[in-house]
């Protein structure tokens, strides 16, 4: 269902035949078929449209059903050693696309993203702007009051810095990536140390959502798991070993 040839496709920005704007979902997994389904599904109608052609689920050793719903999905799966830096690295280095959408396997994207993206892949392909990497708004799958005092926070630390983290999802072309060198061996902050090599000018912050589960902040608390995460972050700015933030972080 999944992979395809890597041939050209009818480009509807072109209007002809087109091998350029196509891409490869990378998605690292570890026990998570609680949301790996709704995530799959998300991004199915851009399968069907021709706009991804690959999808690659990188598992570091999932002991739940993860890799028992990866194949009844059709989506290829590669095994790594746990690490969300190396499982991201692992995936990369197997895709064949021109473009890599790296997405959590607690994200959703919201219907209709493929429009925005394909638009963006088909500006950058054509030159008509910057070679650049794109994420998604942040949003969580949560009611009330508190959930949305975090979408805030998050959109005000893209608009100020042009950070966003991964549970936006990233979507960067091939070469690019190559020239930065890929992510990272990290066993936290992976994200973050990406896309300060990216750099301001060449992370854009798409309109369409990228809806992640709140059952992280539902159980630790939104308060105290925002406080830490910008915790992690400070550390990480001021140059702390990530080895050693993890251990905080979890």
């Amino acid at each position: 269902m999944w992979q395809g040839s890597g041939g050209a496709i009818l480009c509807r920005f072109c209007n002809r035949r087109c091998p350029q704007h196509v891409i490869t979902v990378i998605i690292p997994t570890l026990n998570a078929d609680a949301g790996l389904t709704a995530t799959l599904a998300s991004v199915v109608s851009a399968t069907v449209q021709g706009l991804v052609r690959e999808v690659i689920v990188v598992d570091g050793g999932s002991t739940d059903s993860t890799l028992a719903i990866v194949e009844d999905s059709g989506a290829q799966i590669i095994r790594t050693a746990k690490g969300r830096g190396a499982q991201l690295a692992a995936g990369a280095a197997a895709a064949r696309m021109p473009w890599l959408l790296f997405l959590h396997a607690d994200t959703v994207l919201e219907p209709g993203w493929e429009n925005e993206v394909a638009a963006f892949t088909s500006r950058v392909d054509s030159a008509a702007r910057p070679e650049a990497a794109a994420s998604f708004r942040f949003a969580l799958d949560d009611t009330g009051f508190k959930p949305r005092v975090i979408e805030t926070g998050v959109a005000l630390r893209c608009t100020l810095l042009r950070l966003p983290y991964g549970d936006q999802a990233l979507l960067v072309p091939r070469r690019l990536y190559d020239q930065l060198g890929g992510y990272r061996n990290l066993p936290l902050m992976e994200d973050v140390d990406f896309v300060r090599r990216l750099g301001r000018r060449r992370t854009i912050i798409l309109r369409a959502r990228a809806v992640t589960s709140a059952i992280r902040y539902r159980r630790d608390g939104y308060f105290r798991r925002s406080s830490r995460n910008l915790l992690c972050l400070f550390l990480f700015f001021l140059r702390v070993p990530p080895r050693l933030i993890a251990r905080l972080y979890h």
